[in-house]
C-alpha cells in the first residue's frame, strides 16, 4: 500500500483547512511506517529511549481516542496502551505486538474521531473535560492541538526512519 498525502487547498475554509492538515499529518505518520517490518517498527530510536515508530502509532491511537472520545464527546474511553502504572505503555513493545494491530486500532480511532467531530461546530465546547486540568475545549482548539501533536511526533518519526533504513524526506 502506498500512502498518498494531500495538502488542503490554499483557499480552503477554516474547517476544511484544519481537517485537511490533520489528515495530512496522519498520512505522514503512516508514510513513515510504510514498507518496514514489525521488527523495524518496534526498534527504539536510541537507548535509553523506548520511542519507536510502532509506539508512535499506538500513542497517536490513544491521543485520538482521548481528545475525540473522552474530551470531545465525554465517552467512557479508557486508554488502550498505557495506564497510570505504565505511563509509557504504548512504547513498551514485545515480539507479540504487530503493526497490523496497531495500524488497525489507530485507523479505527481516526474513523471515530471524524464521526464525533462531524457533530460539532468549530466553536462548540467539548462535552467532556481534560482528565488532568478539568478544562473544556472547543473543536477548533482540539484540531489545532492534534495538528501540533502529529507534527511534533512526525519529526520524531523522520529521525527514527532515517536511523532504520536511511530514508529521508517529508
Amino acid at each position: 500500500m502506498t500512502i498518498e498525502r494531500t495538502e488542503p487547498a490554499t483557499d480552503a475554509a477554516e474547517r476544511a483547512m484544519l481537517e485537511g492538515w490533520l489528515d495530512y499529518h496522519r498520512q505522514t505518520l503512516a508514510m513513515k511506517c510504510e514498507g518496514l517490518s514489525d521488527e523495524q517498527l518496534r526498534t527504539a530510536s536510541v537507548e535509553p529511549s523506548v520511542l519507536s515508530l510502532m509506539g508512535l502509532v499506538r500513542h497517536m491511537a490513544d491521543v485520538e481516542r482521548g481528545w475525540f472520545r473522552k474530551v470531545l464527546t465525554n465517552e467512557d474511553a479508557p486508554p488502550m496502551y498505557y495506564s497510570d502504572e505504565n505511563r509509557d505503555g504504548e512504547f513498551h513493545l514485545t515480539e507479540a505486538d504487530t503493526y497490523q494491530e496497531a495500524y488497525a486500532t489507530w485507523q479505527a480511532q481516526i474513523d471515530t474521531a471524524r464521526r464525533n467531530a462531524a457533530r460539532f461546530a468549530l466553536d462548540d465546547i467539548s462535552e467532556g473535560k481534560h482528565h488532568r486540568t478539568g478544562e473544556r475545549f472547543n473543536l477548533r482548539w482540539i484540531y489545532t492541538h492534534m495538528i501540533e501533536e502529529y507534527a511534533r511526533h512526525n519529526g520524531h518519526a523522520d529521525l527514527i526512519r532515517e536511523r532504520l533504513d536511511g530514508s529521508t524526506g517529508d
